[in-house]
């Protein structure tokens, strides 16, 4: 193993050129190794997991999936708050900012994208859930492909470009990521679900996190500093291919599903505004599926 991770590490070297001292012998992040392999573990467990669930009962998950959601709530939570502080104190330009000119911050920033890096790696636990709970249909290549490149994509950042203008794209989802945990956390129980409005607005916040990761990484572009122009371009093609995606799944999740609301109003079956139903009969039905449902 260590002659591999010697191979691996020689080739990136010349790849890529020197790495960012400030980051040498952090856990997880002297090789490549560890994380490539979470990744095809990850893989497999996606492969293999709804085939070992197929015969088998879905387990509920309710107690551990509130702990879980708080749990990246807080640490959400407290990423967004050390990040905007490290970048106020560091004095950093929105419009490039290099590695080496924060002083102090920079290491703040650098310590606290790590944990950025690191709970990419918890996040696999959403996925397992998924397989667990038999929600099958939740594991979209959206979710797979988001998921398997965000640990390995912050492997390469930290190893190379841990503070400066790396600090925007994950300041943005950090933010996002306290509105989304904390509405999964709430939607793990039963009595909370229909007071839950506001998942269609995660995915746009989602959406504009994209779009305004491309205009900051552009203007480091336009206006360049110290900052390695090529992470940057590999910033921008890589949110095009969220931006695409994440697009893809809001009209199939959201704008089919109004569409086949509208289509049930005309035809006189449950009609349907806004979310709540007008008909007595309609109401009867969900109170009747509420009952029925374990989880």
């Amino acid at each position: 193993m260590e002659l591999v991770d010697k191979t691996i590490n020689s080739y990136l070297d010349v790849w890529l050129g020197p790495r960012d001292p400030r980051v040498k012998g952090w856990l997880l992040l002297e090789n490549y190794t560890p994380t490539f392999i979470f990744s095809v573990l990850y893989l497999l467990i996606v492969w293999l997991g709804p085939k070992y669930m197929r015969n088998k009962q879905p387990f509920s998950c309710r107690g551990i999936l509130v702990v879980y959601n708080l749990g990246l709530t807080l640490l959400s939570l407290y990423m967004f708050y050390e990040l905007v502080t490290g970048v106020w104190e560091g004095g950093y330009n929105f419009f490039c900012q290099d590695t080496h000119s924060g002083g102090e911050a920079d290491m703040k920033i650098i310590r606290v994208l790590w944990w950025y890096y690191f709970s990419k790696l918890i996040e696999f636990m959403d996925t397992f859930f998924f397989i667990l709970r038999k929600n099958n249909h939740q594991i979209t290549v959206l979710h797979v492909y988001h998921h398997a490149t965000m640990l390995n994509i912050w492997w390469f950042v930290m190893n190379w470009v841990p503070c400066g203008h790396s600090y925007f794209g994950a300041t943005l989802n950090s933010f996002i990521h306290v509105l989304m945990y904390s509405y999964y956390g709430l939607s793990a129980v039963p009595a909370m679900r229909p007071y839950l409005w506001w998942k269609k607005y995660i995915t746009q916040g989602q959406l504009t996190q994209f779009v305004l990761t491309i205009f900051q990484t552009s203007c480091g572009v336009v206006w360049p500093c110290a900052f390695p122009q090529g992470w940057l371009y590999f910033q921008i093609f890589y949110m095009i291919s969220l931006i695409i995606l994440f697009t893809n799944f809001y009209i199939q999740t959201y704008n089919k599903k109004a569409s086949s609301r509208r289509k049930e109003y005309q035809n006189g079956s449950a009609a349907t505004v806004n979310g709540y139903t007008n008909s007595f009969s309609s109401l009867e039905n969900n109170v009747k599926q509420r009952k029925q449902r374990k989880d």
